[in-house]
């Protein structure tokens, strides 16, 4: 037998085929198809809410569908959990993170097949299992340690080992870089090319298409729903054409408005040998009144740890800082904010961000409560309504009325709430950590408008990303941190390949050509 008619015989490691789920006023699916081979990787693609998310629920047995039905290895399959799922060999990492922050870095690992020996959980085996997991990521971490004590990177990769552990046949990722820096996620490309060659069936969700035409051969795309690119050869489609396929028209990126920024203006915020109780030294850089400085780094390098120092959540050991000129000590996030207007949209929203089960009326107005507060502490319902409609107006929010809770909107809604409360406190300088995670491509670029159009207004802007293309498109300088020190800099000319090329060298210590400082 040929290989072609092998092929033609051989059955999908995955085929969900016609799937229907619908909810309460919403069909969420609406007779998607997926299709996986063995020894391949396939990216699943789509807007936010085109019903990716939805479609791996049901292969990984948490939704039933209401129509359509799903085949494993050419078997029908019906799942009534994930642990039927789990059984046939399918595993997932969630986009949310699901794993037990009390518990080790091993236990979490082995959690789903835990090795015993009689009665006993043997741990000697739980960390060989854990230690060999890690390793397919080429990841070093004490398998010992409480997750609860990792970075949001890390227990990104602890989740994707324990995807491993199980040996499944047919891995599901659902946005598994969205938390990773450049280099960890070319090593998880680096595995997931190893998974296939193995003969796993891979699915790769994601918002990052240099991923998917890195590391992917066929792609499926759905909007409201519905398959409108099924299992098509990646090869055969360029970037502009798979975006037009996702939104529904053509796309092409819209121009930033010009923005200048005086290089001999006096900085809105200005670092001077800074030292932290975290472990920073010697730490200087500045921003001015319209600039955007990025700041990049492996996990790890201490950026977000730098921040949380400038709002007071850590302790500046020696060191000045300087806001428009004037020495500033600040002792807490409050006396940041309402001294020195200092605001920071931090990486992870729905823990440090957001009040998920609290109105948007709550959420955009907690920066102002000081403001608008009346006699005996009592807040005018209609002020912080005020406030809603000016700014999911200005930031182009889309919900259904301000008393709806924050937790109900998409991620990219999520993300500009976020932001929203410190606009409305009226901020001029303003830290954002890592602002598109998890965001779709279109709200993607719009984000993007909306950071450059916020330093066209005359924001200060320290932008902390791990995306190095979005750091490339926004940044006008690149400072690089290694290790809790500044590496270096870029004047930032916003061609990729050259830019991510000097960060790289910056990042792993060696020359970068024309280098500057970050003063």
């Amino acid at each position: 037998m040929t290989d072609n008619a092998a092929a033609a015989v051989t059955p999908p490691a995955l085929l969900a085929d016609r799937l229907v789920k619908t909810f309460p006023g919403v069909r969420a699916l609406d007779g998607a198809t997926l299709r996986m081979e063995s020894g391949s990787v396939h990216a699943l693609l789509g807007e936010n809410g085109a019903g990716k998310s939805t479609l791996i629920k049901v292969v990984t047995g948490l939704y039933r569908p209401d129509g359509g039905g799903l085949a494993v290895q050419g078997r029908p399959a019906v799942f009534s959990s994930p642990h039927d799922a789990v059984r046939a060999g399918i595993s997932v990492v969630h986009q949310e993170r699901n794993v037990i922050p009390e518990f080790s870095v091993a236990e979490n690992i082995t959690l789903r097949q835990i090795p015993v020996r009689g009665r006993l959980v043997d741990r000697d085996q739980m960390r060989r299992q854990a230690r060999r997991c890690l390793d397919l990521l080429d990841v070093d971490l004490d398998v010992d340690a409480p997750v609860k004590t990792l970075s949001p990177a890390q227990i990104q990769l602890v989740e994707i080992a324990k995807a491993l552990s199980t040996d499944s046949r047919v891995l599901l990722l659902d946005e598994p870089t969205s938390a990773l820096t450049l280099q960890e996620t070319e090593r998880l490309l680096q595995v997931i090319g190893r998974l296939r060659d193995q003969g796993t069936a891979i699915l790769l969700v994601s918002h990052k298409l240099e991923e998917v035409f890195a590391v992917c051969d066929t792609v499926t795309v759905l909007r409201d729903g519905a398959s409108v690119l099924e299992a098509a050869p990646v090869a055969e489609y360029t970037r502009d054409e798979i975006v037009g396929l996702m939104v529904g028209r053509s796309h092409t990126g819209d121009a930033f408005a010009p923005r200048t920024v005086d290089p001999d203006g006096p900085p809105a915020l200005e670092l001077d040998a800074i030292s932290t109780a975290a472990g920073h030294r010697n730490i200087s850089l500045d921003v001015r009144r319209g600039e955007i400085v990025g700041l990049y780094g492996l996990v790890g390098a201490g950026r977000t740890e730098l921040a949380k120092a400038l709002l007071g959540l850590d302790r500046v050991v020696s060191g000045t800082i300087r806001v428009h000129g004037e020495p500033a000590r600040i002792h807490d996030v409050g006396q940041a904010l309402g001294r020195h207007r200092i605001g920071y949209v931090p990486e992870n929203r729905k823990e440090e961000g957001l009040f998920l089960d609290q109105p948007l009326t709550r959420n955009i107005a907690v920066t102002v409560w000081a403001r608008i507060r009346r006699a005996l502490g009592y807040i005018p319902p209609h002020r912080e309504q005020d406030l809603v409609r000016e700014y999911t107006e200005r930031l182009g929010i889309r919900t259904a009325g301000p008393r709806q809770l924050a937790g109900q909107l998409s991620g990219g809604n999520q993300q500009k709430v976020s932001l929203a409360k410190w606009l409305a406190a009226k901020t001029e300088i303003l830290i954002i950590d890592e602002p598109t995670v998890g965001i779709d491509i279109r709200t993607k670029a719009a984000f993007h408008q909306l950071i450059w159009r916020l330093a066209a207004d005359g924001l200060a802007i320290l932008l902390i990303t791990s995306d190095l293309s979005e750091m490339v498109t926004l940044a006008d300088r690149i400072t690089v941190m290694r290790d809790f020190e500044i590496a270096g800099g870029v004047p930032n000319n916003h061609e990729y390949e050259p830019m991510s090329q000097a960060v790289i060298r910056l990042i792993h210590g060696a020359a970068s050509g024309p280098v500057v400082g970050t003063r």
